[in-house]
């Protein structure tokens, strides 16, 4: 509870509420049993949380994992793509007081967030549920799906990823980057206005996404290499493409990427003064426009001081307290990531 005689944390609450907060990368359990209308012990993102933590938005995200690249193995991924869509889609309704719609647009997304409705946004976190057949990329758009993630852990048929999996047989590379399907699956996520996500994808890979992708690209939940050196983290190099593309990374609230091993040299946990830490790298290097928030909640990220959607406006408190500004704040948290959502739909066609 915040002491009323915290005038600057009532600010900020205040701040936070009057905001279209979007996190950009949520994970669902798989299977999932829960209704997320009601609040769950195990999930650190339900709709209860969200409307808690006042959370406007949150992209959804149908994980993937990395399998044989096979045709059995890629049958496998696209049916749990599609049924985790489905599920996804079952956010979409009212109940017990809470509303929630599954936006397809930057347009609709502003407008639940207008009428207090809380936004869902599916996305795809592997290209591996393509297997080698593209078509299916217009079938995920059907089911709202804004961005792909390209890789996870491991090689698919798209790309080369930042982290190969030694025990699917990976050497280091498989591509070079992305695969000559990969650049055509880059082609046509364009074309269905689509986000293409970096996170994942090695470094080579994420650049020559960069050169060919007609919509800016954007990292859902990525951090900064110079400040914790990950293999998942990006380094200068890559920040600088962003800037020049127009692209964007969502610092996210995974511990390994904010802190080597998650924790400062005291041995405590990383906490949101690293997210913030990160976030002012990227806003020193390559400015407000190419930088947001993600949290990757209940696909491992929490850190202390964000633990679940509910503990959210501390984020917007860490922010402001670090000298930001109401249309910085306002940007970090969903006006980038919205303009970037617009331009690929002025992509598509």
């Amino acid at each position: 509870m915040i002491d009323p005689s915290d005038t600057a944390a009532l600010d900020a609450r205040a701040l936070h509420a009057s905001l279209l907060t979007l996190d950009s990368h949520i994970d669902i359990p798989w299977p999932d049993g829960d209704d997320p209308f009601l609040r769950s012990a195990s999930r650190r993102v339900d709709l209860p949380k969200m409307r808690e933590g006042g959370v406007s938005a949150g992209c959804f995200a149908a994980y993937i994992p990395q399998g044989a690249r096979d045709a059995a193995g890629h049958q496998a991924a696209r049916e749990r793509a599609f049924a985790m869509l489905a599920r996804i889609g079952e956010m979409h309704g009212a109940r017990d007081g809470l509303r929630a719609a599954v936006c397809s647009s930057a347009d609709a997304i502003e407008q639940a967030h207008a009428d207090g409705v809380l936004a869902v946004v599916p996305a795809i976190e592997n290209a591996y549920a393509f297997g080698t057949d593209l078509s299916v990329i217009a079938g995920f758009r059907a089911k709202g799906v804004r961005y792909v993630t390209l890789t996870h852990n491991g090689h698919n048929a798209i790309a080369d990823s930042a982290i190969p999996r030694r025990d699917l047989g990976d050497q280091e590379t498989l591509h070079g980057g992305l695969s000559r399907l990969g650049y055509e699956a880059v082609a046509e996520l364009n074309r269905n206005g689509m986000l293409i996500d970096v996170s994942h994808l090695s470094r080579q890979g994420m650049l020559q996404a960069v050169q060919r992708s007609a919509t800016p690209v954007v990292a859902t939940h990525s951090c900064v290499r110079a400040l914790c050196d990950h293999r998942r983290n990006l380094d200068d190099t890559q920040l600088d493409a962003l800037r020049d593309s127009g692209g964007l990374i969502q610092i996210t609230a995974m511990p390994s990427f904010l802190r080597p091993r998650g924790v400062k040299e005291n041995g405590a946990p990383a906490d949101i003064a690293d997210l913030v830490d990160h976030l002012d790298y990227v806003v020193r290097r390559i400015g407000v426009a190419h930088v947001g928030l993600s949290s990757d909640f209940d696909g491992g990220g929490a850190i202390a001081g964000w633990r679940d959607a509910s503990e959210s406006a501390a984020v917007t408190d860490a922010l402001s307290h670090r000298g930001y500004g109401r249309d910085e704040i306002a940007a970090f948290w969903s006006g980038n990531f919205l303009r970037l959502l617009r331009s690929a739909e002025t992509q598509a066609g």
